[in-house]
């Protein structure tokens, strides 16, 4: 793998606008509401941080923690949420490496199990998380995967 560098945005808190910017880019979500889960996690509000992988200064994956991800199993938090690997840049073991960074990171706060959504099958076994059950998401047709992370 080449040389990139892993942070939870605490450890360069002035990419907030440039990190909200990027997962608006990915997501469509509006960027004020990627700045404000970032902005409460910068303020120390919350321990549901956000974290990014860097190729040189440009940001090329990333991925979350919030409460819920737009989902009606509110008891199963927190979720991992955007969790986006640049095009070019995928298949170099990035997202793996952010999964693991953020299970580690919540884990010596005190904060596990953790939970995300997909409708990807395989992928996140290869990081330790399971299936667990089906959820219902906000405004989907169809149920979407949970899994969860002990």
């Amino acid at each position: 793998m080449e040389e990139y560098t892993f942070i939870s945005l605490r450890k360069q808190p002035e990419l907030i606008d440039v990190a909200a910017e990027w997962f608006h880019s990915k997501w469509g979500v509006p960027k004020e509401a990627y700045f404000e889960c970032m902005k409460d996690y910068l303020d120390k509000k919350t321990e549901y941080g956000w974290y990014v992988c860097l190729d040189n200064n440009k940001i090329i994956g990333g991925l979350g923690v919030i409460e819920n991800d737009f989902h009606d199993r509110k008891d199963l938090t927190p979720n991992v949420c955007a969790v986006y690997t640049d095009e070019q840049y995928r298949s170099n073991g990035i997202a793996g490496k952010l999964l693991n960074m953020v299970v580690e990171d919540l884990r010596e706060k005190g904060i596990s199990p953790i939970y995300l959504i997909t409708d990807h099958t395989s992928f996140y076994e290869r990081y330790g998380w399971e299936f667990f059950c089906m959820v219902q998401g906000d405004d989907e047709p169809k149920m979407t995967r949970m899994y969860i992370h002990r």
